[in-house]
C-alpha cells in the first residue's frame, strides 16, 4: 500500500455520551462530533500537557468538540456543564487513540 492512499480530508464522526450519569441527568444520550483526523500540532499540544499546564489540554479538546456542521460548541462565552465536558474530554481522547 502506498502512503498516499491513506491521505484523506478529515471527516466529521459522531461521538455519543451515554453514561448512566448523562442519561439520568439529561434523559437521553448526548451527541457531538469530532474530526476523524487531527493536525499533528494538536497531538503534540496534548502530549506536552502536564499538571502545570492542564489548561492547554482543555483548550485543545474544547476546540475538537464540534456540532454537526463542524463548528466548535464551546465558543464566544458558551460553556458546557463540567460533568458533560469531562465525559466529552474522555471520549475525545479515546477516539484519538483509535
Amino acid at each position: 500500500m502506498k502512503l498516499a492512499d491513506l491521505a484523506a480530508e478529515p471527516k466529521l464522526i459522531p461521538v455519543t455520551l451515554d453514561s448512566e450519569l448523562i442519561v439520568e441527568k439529561y434523559g437521553e444520550p448526548l451527541e457531538f462530533w469530532i474530526l476523524d483526523r487531527q493536525p499533528i500540532d494538536k497531538y503534540l499540544q496534548m502530549a506536552r500537557t502536564n499538571e502545570d499546564n492542564m489548561d492547554q489540554m482543555v483548550v485543545a479538546v474544547n476546540e475538537m468538540i464540534l456540532n454537526e456542521e463542524g463548528t466548535p460548541i464551546v465558543s464566544e462565552g458558551k460553556m458546557l456543564p463540567s460533568t458533560v465536558l469531562m465525559e466529552a474530554f474522555t471520549k475525545v481522547i479515546e477516539a484519538l487513540g483509535k
